[in-house]
């Protein structure tokens, strides 16, 4: 893309960087929900040769539109035990940390010509952090307040056994998780994840999840199936097993606060996506550099969008895991498997850092001197 101006007219471009992307981020994620909907309807419909969507406009594009218009104006049933402030209170905990995530994740670059005539790229972030993954990992671990509070406040012993599912998983999953995100920084050798990116410059092959002799691979692969988890998708959708606890820890939910942990369950999809694709795959960065004429927003959406189709091809195919199997899976598996990884990375990370240089010695002019002699012998 053509560089572009720092001032277009009086308007200073590079302070305006992290509004544009508050904007951009929160812009996409509410308006992009609907047609991911509207995605995993078809994608699995096709997979499970059905129809699929197509009463409301082409294809049943307008499905969705429909739905949320039906949930804004649809009745608001609350039932009459609940603790009312908690109640109202989980649906935002569930939906505002997946959406505060994303102010770390640089989703963009852009060039600007500055008033001197130099180039500067910029990336396109929100608040570019030096703790950036730990922010992440902060506000993952608040999104498990929201459904346990859902589940308690609701006063349904379906809810509650749901909340505590989840409860269960999240944590369970999230250690591993965690231990393959310190894994991936100890691979880049940075917290800030627009430095994580460009530790990945120079081609596909510089990517984390092909670096350390085949370990990044390994990293990526646990990394992906702790995020399943994390969200509660197919085959981990255990918190709301609709055979088994009715809907879950949404059960007392209707209309809006119901469209909220619908909207909170996309948006921490699409921000799990976003961190496996800035801390494995190269971020915005395209694969090789003969690539570079498309946007880098491209790129980024482009790898985004296969971790989504990746979600929606899971969900068709796999059945629902018993719950012990799925301890067990986080447990006695990915857990043990992490830590070790981590610790080899780490010798591994150790044994190929470059040996600082020996720090000089300065001695004043005329200090040997006054220093106390010492002789042979004695």
């Amino acid at each position: 893309m053509p560089p572009i101006p720092q001032h277009i007219g009086l308007i200073d471009i590079v302070p305006l960087i992290p509004y544009l992307a508050i904007v951009c981020i929160l812009g996409f994620i509410l308006a992009i929900v609907p047609g991911l909907i509207w995605i995993e309807r078809v994608v699995i419909s096709l997979m499970q040769d059905r129809i699929g969507p197509n009463r409301v406009g082409p294809r049943g594009l307008l499905q969705t539109i429909a739905d949320g218009v039906k949930l804004f104006f649809k009745e608001d049933v609350q039932p009459s035990a609940v603790d009312k402030r908690i109640y109202y209170l989980a649906p935002v905990l569930s939906m505002i940390p997946a959406l505060a995530a994303g102010a770390t994740i640089p989703f963009a670059s852009i060039t600007v010509r500055m008033d001197d005539g130099t180039l500067r790229t910029l990336p396109m972030i929100v608040g570019n952090v030096s703790i950036g993954l730990l922010f992440v990992l902060a506000l993952a671990s608040l999104q498990v307040y929201g459904i346990v509070l859902a589940g308690w406040s609701s006063n349904n012993k379906y809810s509650l056994l749901g909340g505590l599912r989840s409860s269960a998983q999240i944590i369970s999953y999230e250690l591993a998780m965690s231990l393959a995100i310190m894994t991936g920084i100890l691979m880049s050798g940075s917290v800030n994840l627009v430095e994580v990116v460009d530790v990945q410059r120079g081609g596909f092959w510089n990517w984390n999840v092909f670096q350390f002799y085949g370990l990044g691979a390994v990293a990526t692969l646990i990394y992906l199936v702790a995020m399943v988890a994390e969200t509660n998708r197919a085959p981990f959708d255990l918190p709301e097993a609709e055979s088994e606890l009715i809907a879950g820890f949404h059960t007392e939910y209707s209309s809006m606060k119901f469209a909220m942990f619908f909207m909170g369950e996309y948006a921490a999809m699409l921000g799990v996506s976003g961190i496996a694709t800035t801390l494995w795959f190269g971020g915005w960065l395209p694969p090789i550099a003969q690539l570079s004429f498309i946007p880098s927003a491209v790129w980024f959406l482009l790898k985004m969008f296969v971790f989504f189709f990746g979600y929606v091809w899971l969900r068709a195919t796999l059945p629902r895991l018993r719950y012990d199997a799925l301890m067990a899976i986080g447990w006695k598996r990915m857990l043990p498997v992490s830590l070790v990884l981590l610790f080899v990375v780490a010798f591994i990370a150790t044994y190929r850092m470059p040996e600082p240089p020996p720090t000089p010695v300065i001695v004043e002019p005329g200090l040997h001197r006054n220093l106390p002699s010492v002789r042979a012998g004695g």
